[in-house]
């Protein structure tokens, strides 16, 4: 009975080390999309949609059936400030593991 604790113990740590390696074994990969527009809604919108296709047009060509995408960030910046109008470049990116 003494040593039953010991042998949890290294079970568990066995185990932690496992999961920690598959953890290192997982690849990711950065995508992005831009798109340039007037306003800053609509290539808000635009850049965050299609990067959501640009992942699984990409993932399909690779053959990677499952993955897992970290929440997309979508930055925009002005590209031309007029009067009446503007004009954005917006920047969606996310990270894609498998």
């Amino acid at each position: 009975m003494v040593r039953a604790p010991h042998i949890l113990a290294a079970a568990l740590c066995g185990a932690i080390i496992f999961s920690y390696a598959e953890a290192a074994q997982a690849k990711c990969r950065t995508h992005f999309f831009s798109v340039n527009d007037y306003g800053k809604a609509g290539p808000t919108k635009d850049a965050a949609n299609l990067l959501d296709k640009h992942i699984i047009k990409r993932t399909k060509e690779k053959g990677i059936k499952k993955y897992y995408k970290i929440p997309k960030n979508v930055k925009c910046e002005l590209f031309l400030d007029f009067i009446v109008f503007d004009e954005y470049t917006c920047t969606a990116t996310a990270d894609v593991c498998w």
